[in-house]
C-alpha cells in the first residue's frame, strides 16, 4: 500500500522531511478495524511529532490522525462496525498514522461518518471535535443545554481547528456568551460566521477589550494557542472561581497567578483515552456519533478550509508548512491517492 512517512526529524523544507513509500497492508486483530483511507486532515500534532519524535534507526514513522474512509476488514472482537461502513476518527498517538492507504484503528475511538458530508468535509473534524467537546463538557464542566448561562467563555485562537468547532459547540449547545480572539480580519470574520457573539484581538491588550463588550463575567477560558504568552493576561481577566482549560504545550506557567481567585487549571488531550486504554475509551465512539448526528441535523458545520490535493508527501509538506506558520484558518485536508 502507499504511505507517507519520515525517518529523521528534519525541517519541513528538507527533501526527506516526509517521503512517499510502499509498505505492507496491516492485518486487523482484536477490536481493530482496517479502514481504506479516503481523506485526511493535518493538525499541529502532526508537525510536533515529526519535529520531536525521531523513529528508531531503520524504522519509518507514518504520521496522521484525522481520517475518513470505508471499513475494509475487521478483527475477531469487533462489534460496532462491519466492512463497507463509512467511518471517521482521530486515531491514536501510540500507533502508525492515517497517512496510508489502509489504517488500523480500535473501533472504540471510531464513529460513523456524517451522511451529509463528503469524505473531505468529514476528515476535517474528528480530532478537533473530540478535543473541543472534551474540553468544554468534560474538563470545563459545562452542561449541554440552551438555558441561559450567565457566564462568558473566552476562546483564545478561535479561528484554528479546535477553536472553529469549539465556537460552534458553545454557541449551538449552551447558553454561554462566546467571545473568540483573532488577530486578522479574515480570521475574525471566520469566528463570527461560526457563531461567536464577539471577537477581540489577542495581539493587543485583551482586558480592556473584554470590558468594553459589557459581557457576563469571563468564568471560562479555553487557551488554545500561545498560552505561555497570554497566561498572565488570562489570569487577570478570568473571574474569581473560574476555570482555564488548555491544549497546547507551554514551556512553563506561573500557576500562582491563579491562587488568589481560586481559579482551576484543566488540561485536555484527546489521546489520553486511547493511550491509557481507559475504561471509558468508548466515549469517543459515542461522541463522534453524536457530532455526526448534530452535523446531519444542521446544528454543526464542517470546518474545512482548503483541500490541498491528493495524499502524498509533497502536499503533506505544504500542509505542515502552513500549520507551522501559525496563520491557517479552519482545517487543511488531503483527499484520494
Amino acid at each position: 500500500m502507499k504511505a507517507v512517512g519520515y525517518k529523521k526529524s528534519l525541517p519541513i523544507d528538507a527533501a526527506d522531511a516526509l517521503f512517499d513509500f510502499e509498505t505492507d497492508k496491516p492485518e486487523p486483530r482484536g477490536r481493530d478495524i482496517r479502514v481504506a483511507v479516503k481523506a485526511i486532515s493535518a493538525n499541529p500534532v502532526d508537525y510536533k511529532v515529526r519535529k520531536r519524535a525521531e523513529p528508531p534507526a531503520g524504522e519509518t514513522k507514518i504520521l496522521g490522525f484525522d481520517a475518513a474512509g470505508i471499513v475494509d476488514a475487521v478483527g475477531p472482537d469487533v462489534s460496532l462496525f462491519k466492512p463497507g461502513d463509512e467511518v471517521w476518527y482521530a486515531g491514536s498517538i501510540q500507533r502508525q498514522g492515517t497517512n496510508s492507504e489502509f489504517h488500523l484503528v480500535d473501533e472504540r475511538i471510531v464513529g460513523h461518518k456524517p451522511k451529509t458530508l463528503s469524505f473531505a468535509q468529514a476528515a476535517a473534524l474528528p480530532l478537533t471535535s473530540i478535543t473541543a467537546w472534551e474540553l468544554l463538557f468534560d474538563r470545563l464542566g459545562v452542561a449541554p443545554g440552551k438555558s441561559v448561562d450567565p457566564r462568558t467563555l473566552l476562546i483564545i485562537g478561535g479561528a484554528g481547528g479546535v477553536g472553529s468547532i469549539l465556537i460552534q459547540l458553545a454557541r449551538r449547545l449552551t447558553g454561554l456568551t462566546v467571545v473568540a480572539t483573532a488577530s486578522r480580519p479574515e480570521s475574525s470574520k471566520w469566528c463570527l460566521e461560526l457563531g461567536a457573539h464577539h471577537v477581540i484581538d489577542h495581539s493587543k491588550p485583551m482586558k480592556d477589550q473584554v470590558a468594553a463588550l459589557k459581557v457576563p463575567p469571563v468564568a471560562l477560558v479555553a487557551a488554545l494557542t500561545n498560552t505561555d504568552q497570554h497566561f498572565a493576561a488570562l489570569a487577570d481577566i478570568v473571574a474569581p472561581q473560574g476555570k482555564i482549560g488548555l491544549i497546547d504545550d507551554p514551556a512553563s506557567l506561573n500557576v500562582n497567578l491563579l491562587k488568589g481567585k481560586a481559579v482551576s487549571l484543566h488540561w485536555e488531550s484527546m489521546f489520553t483515552r486511547s493511550s491509557f486504554q481507559t475504561d471509558d475509551m468508548i466515549a469517543q465512539h459515542k461522541l463522534l456519533d453524536d457530532v455526526a448526528s448534530l452535523i446531519d441535523n444542521g446544528v454543526l458545520r464542517t470546518t474545512l478550509d482548503k483541500v490541498l490535493g491528493k495524499i502524498n508527501a509533497a502536499n503533506l509538506k505544504q500542509a505542515h508548512a502552513l500549520l507551522e506558520g501559525g496563520r491557517s484558518t479552519g482545517k487543511l485536508v488531503l483527499e484520494g491517492w
